[in-house]
């Protein structure tokens, strides 16, 4: 078997490198794709040098089985049928295609069956908060049908990604060494913060983030649930936490 990693220089696809390098995954090869920025960074793994290559359209895919691709939203739209032309199987860490439908969208714990129907040969990953959610709510699924959903999470910086990590990091240099606090990646210092603001509002008065905990829940859990989420950025470097309320069929 053969596995792509698209993204491997950002912080989901340095922590698809770290896993794979941990599991005992057949493969004969891992093949490592980014940006005209990052081709040529080589990173460790099981003690070979890989290099990463430009992702260009072409047929670098052809040998390709599986492709983990984790580079932005519009990388993954531009790039899925080069991907997936020659059966490669896309599993795609983006919002691209989240709310397609033909294409599943998938907790492995709550719909892996899913998987299994795939026209375009792409499988979505689910947003964060939503699969941790996701999971617990299917073991009371599965004692009494969840009507009704309120949700509080609390996301580390790595929800922004590699930037919104380092950008924490500076933040805490820069208050010890006494100097002003730079602010560029969140709306607000994050350092000795918290931030009930993750991606734009919309029109309903919830953030994106936050209605993306709405559908996607009723994607994955073929459920008819009603979520009400509110998604707070906090200063911690990783990890996620929640607080969840639910309200069975039944009462």
């Amino acid at each position: 078997m053969k596995i792509a990693i698209v993204g491997a220089s950002g912080a989901v696809g340095q922590e698809f490198l770290r896993i794979l390098s941990e599991r005992d995954l057949k493969m004969d090869e891992l093949v490592l794709f980014g940006s005209k920025r990052s081709a040529g960074t080589t990173y460790d793994f099981k003690g070979k040098k890989l290099t990463v290559k430009e992702l260009k359209h072409g047929d670098d895919f052809k040998d390709i089985d599986i492709a983990l691709t984790s580079a932005g939203a519009s990388t993954s739209k531009e790039f899925a049928d080069t991907i997936t032309k020659y059966g490669a199987v896309m599993i795609d860490n983006s919002s691209a295609f989240r709310m397609e439908d033909d294409i599943p969208l998938v907790v492995p714990e709550v719909n892996a069956a899913d998987a299994k129907k795939r026209p375009r040969n792409i499988i979505a990953n689910p947003n964060c908060t939503t699969i941790q959610m996701v999971v617990a709510l299917k073991a009371l699924e599965n004692l009494s049908h969840v009507k009704r959903v309120h949700i509080s999470s609390y996301q580390s910086a790595s929800g922004a990604g590699a930037m919104g990590m380092e950008e924490l990091e500076n933040q805490v240099k820069q208050y010890v060494a006494g100097e002003p606090i730079t602010v560029e990646k969140f709306a607000y210092q994050l350092l000795f913060n918290v931030i009930p603001h993750i991606d734009v509002f919309q029109d309903n008065g919830y953030t994106k983030e936050e209605m993306k905990m709405f559908y996607e829940t009723r994607k994955i859990m073929h459920s008819d649930v009603q979520v009400s989420a509110t998604t707070v950025r906090v200063p911690v470097m990783r990890a996620h936490s929640e607080s969840i309320w639910s309200k069975p069929k039944n009462r």
